[in-house]
């Protein structure tokens, strides 16, 4: 998947790259599964996953599961610690500066196999994320599928790894950040970018454009005021465990709040997850630490 190397990589071009790309790999992948035709044609609803489906960040469980099979080399981990720093500390990343770290935070699948890392991610998702599924929005999910309409997960998660949730969970597919694979092994560098902020509307667009949806009847659904591009280019917009901003927002245009935290579990969980800059990395930082602690 090398098409767009080499393109101009102004803002809004890589995010419609990347929004492209994961429709692309997300039909392809529906179509190799051949799920069951639903029944409304054109309407869909699209849920993002970290804090909206899953508690806390899929790419943090995903993290932690690689970290504990011994899967990272100690340079790399100081490697992604240091971009963590970078990010979290400095602020002060440029966008070529973004690109340059969330690829080297995923050049840790480089010359690993399509296949292995397939087979890591099923494994990962019973051990570590099965349970962490919000019970309220599955049911909001299932609600979609009992009216026949496609559900399809939204995520910064590799797309692979993204696919494997979805259909655990029994939905339609996922859209999510593709890597750039050759003969079926990545290379380590992202089509694109990751599949965040605006990227993930450009994603929706596109696949609604491939499948003949209409937006108008769609839903979508996110805890994050990163995802307001997303919420916005769909009939129905729902806010699910929303960080503050994504509240006000929410309230503001009308939209739907429905909140699953209690307590504690609120305050704790409703953090932003880390789906920004240092997405990966941060998440490799966490795996490092809990390395440490079962080593």
């Amino acid at each position: 998947m090398s098409l767009w190397r080499g393109r101009a990589k102004e803002p809004e071009l890589v995010a419609a790259i990347a929004g492209e790309a994961s429709a692309e790999a997300a039909y392809t992948l529906e179509r190799a599964e051949q799920p069951i035709a639903p029944v409304d044609l054109t309407a869909a609803a699209f849920f993002d996953v970290d804090n909206t489906m899953m508690m806390g960040a899929s790419i943090f469980h995903f993290a932690r599961g690689m970290a504990s099979r011994k899967f990272f080399t100690t340079s790399d981990l100081a490697k992604f610690a240091l971009q963590q720093v970078m990010f979290r500390v400095g602020g002060r990343e440029s966008q070529d500066g973004i690109r340059t770290a969330r690829e080297s935070g995923l050049s840790f699948v480089a010359g690993h196999s399509v296949a292995e890392l397939t087979t890591l991610g099923e494994e990962i998702y019973d051990e570590l994320m099965a349970d962490r599924i919000w019970p309220g929005t599955r049911s909001l999910a299932q609600m979609h599928l009992d009216a026949g309409q496609r559900v399809w997960l939204v995520t910064a998660t590799p797309v692979d790894l993204a696919a494997i949730i979805a259909r655990r969970l029994g939905l339609t597919g996922a859209l999510g950040t593709v890597l750039e694979s050759e003969k079926g092994v990545y290379t380590g560098r992202l089509v694109g970018e990751m599949l965040h902020g605006p990227a993930k509307a450009h994603a929706v667009r596109a696949l609604a454009a491939r499948e003949g949806l209409d937006l108008r009847r769609c839903t979508a659904y996110s805890d994050s005021a990163n995802d307001v591009p997303m919420l916005s280019v769909v009939g129905t917009a729902v806010a699910i465990n929303p960080d503050g901003t994504l509240r006000e927002t929410a309230r503001r245009r009308g939209w739907e709040i429905r909140d699953f935290r209690t307590g504690r579990k609120a305050a704790k969980i409703g953090v932003p997850s880390v789906l920004g800059a240092g997405a990966v990395a941060g998440a490799v930082v966490a795996g490092l630490a809990y390395r440490k602690r079962v080593s």
